[in-house]
C-alpha cells in the first residue's frame, strides 16, 4: 500500500465466512478484523468495531450513518458495500467526510433477473399452492379446475425501472414470448428488448409490473393505493428491488380483494421478517423470498471480491472501481 507510514490499513468486515476468497486476498495487503458473531452486529456492535479503521466492508442491511463513520474516525476512506443497492447508506454523510462510498454493479444482474423470472412463473402459475397440497397430503383426484393458474407466455411484462437487472429480465421475458415494455423518468428511448411507455400506461397494460428501482426519497412507496387499482385484476406484481418501494398494506388489500391476481417479492421493509405469523408471509396469493436474488455462490463470491477489489483500490491511492454514480471516486480530505 502507498503511503508514508508504515502501518498496514485497518479494514473492518461486518459479516463471517463469507464466499470466495476476496477478503483472503485483501488480508495480504490490510489488516482485517471481521465480525464473528452468530448474529449481524448491531449499530452499537458495528460502531464499537469500526474504530480506527481505514475501509470498512458492509452489506446492504448494514446501516451506514453519519455515527458510524465518526465512529470510525478520521482514517477512513473507503466504505465498500458488497450489493448493488445502497439505501442503507447515508451517502451525503460521506461526502462531507471525504470517504468514498463502492457498490458492486455489473455482477449480480442475470443472477437476480433468474429470481425475478422465478417469482413470476411461481406467482402466475399458484406453484406454492400446489406444493402445499402435495405436502399436507392434499393432492386428490385429478380435477380441471385445480390449482388454475395463468399464463406467463404471451403475456404483456412492463418493467419500472430499466437497469441492467431489468433488461437481464427482458432477456429472459422475450424466451418465453412475452411483450416487454419499461418505464424510466429520465431516459425514454426503446431498444431492441423493449419499449418506453408512462409509467400509468405500463400499469395499465401490463400483464406482469416487475419492480427494479433503488430506494430513494422519489421511489419510497410509488407502487401504493392508487398504482395497483390501475392495474389489471389478473397482473401479477413482482419486486426484487427494494421493499420500501412497494406498500405491502395497500398490496395485500388489493390481493385479499381480488383486484390483483398475485405477487412475488424478494425484498420487504424492515428485513429481516421472522414471525411466522406475519401477514405477508401467509397470504396464499403471495410468493416471498427472503432476499435471496443474488443467492448463488458464484455471484455473492463476486460481490465480496469487488468490493474488497474497491478497497483495494482506495488504499493504494487508485480510483475506486465502481463508486456510486456521482460520487468520488478517491477519497477528499475534509477532517
Amino acid at each position: 500500500m502507498s503511503g508514508t507510514s508504515a502501518r498496514r490499513p485497518r479494514v473492518v468486515v461486518s459479516r463471517s465466512p463469507l464466499p470466495g476468497d476476496g477478503v483472503e486476498h485483501l488480508a495480504t495487503r490490510c489488516d482485517v478484523t471481521a465480525w464473528t458473531g452468530t448474529h449481524p452486529p448491531t449499530p452499537a456492535e458495528l460502531a464499537g468495531l469500526v474504530r480506527g479503521c481505514d475501509g470498512l466492508l458492509v452489506f446492504g442491511s448494514d446501516r451506514v450513518d453519519a455515527a458510524l463513520l465518526d465512529a470510525a474516525g478520521p482514517d477512513l476512506r473507503v466504505v465498500a458495500l458488497a450489493s448493488m443497492g445502497y439505501d442503507g447508506v447515508d451517502v451525503a454523510a460521506a461526502a462531507e467526510r471525504g470517504v468514498v462510498v463502492t457498490h458492486t454493479p455489473d455482477v449480480l444482474a442475470d443472477t437476480t433477473a433468474d429470481v425475478a423470472m422465478a417469482l413470476i412463473l411461481m406467482a402466475r402459475r399458484r406453484l406454492p399452492a400446489g406444493m402445499d397440497a402435495l405436502r399436507r397430503g392434499a393432492w386428490g383426484a385429478f380435477r380441471m379446475d385445480a390449482f388454475l393458474g395463468l399464463d406467463t407466455h404471451g403475456a404483456t411484462l412492463g418493467l419500472i425501472g430499466y437497469g441492467q437487472i431489468a433488461r437481464a429480465l427482458a432477456r429472459r421475458a422475450g424466451g418465453f414470448g412475452m411483450r416487454v415494455q419499461h418505464h424510466h423518468p429520465r431516459r425514454r428511448e426503446d431498444d431492441a428488448l423493449s419499449r418506453w411507455v408512462p409509467f400509468e400506461e405500463l400499469l395499465r397494460t401490463s400483464d406482469v409490473v416487475s419492480v427494479h428501482t433503488p430506494l430513494t426519497e422519489e421511489t419510497k412507496g410509488m407502487i401504493g393505493e392508487a398504482e395497483l387499482a390501475l392495474m389489471k385484476p389478473t397482473a401479477t406484481l413482482v419486486n426484487t428491488g427494494r421493499g420500501g418501494v412497494v406498500d405491502e398494506q395497500a398490496l395485500l388489500t388489493a390481493l385479499r380483494r381480488g383486484s390483483l391476481h398475485s405477487a412475488g417479492l424478494d425484498v420487504m421493509t424492515g428485513e429481516p421478517r421472522t414471525d411466522p405469523s406475519d401477514p405477508l408471509l401467509n397470504e396464499p396469493h403471495l410468493v416471498v423470498l427472503p432476499h435471496l436474488g443474488s443467492a448463488t455462490e458464484a455471484t455473492r463470491a463476486a460481490m465480496v471480491d469487488l468490493a474488497a477489489r474497491n478497497i483495494a483500490a482506495v488504499m493504494d491511492d487508485r480510483p475506486a472501481l465502481t463508486p456510486l454514480p456521482g460520487t468520488p471516486n478517491l477519497p477528499v480530505r475534509t477532517r
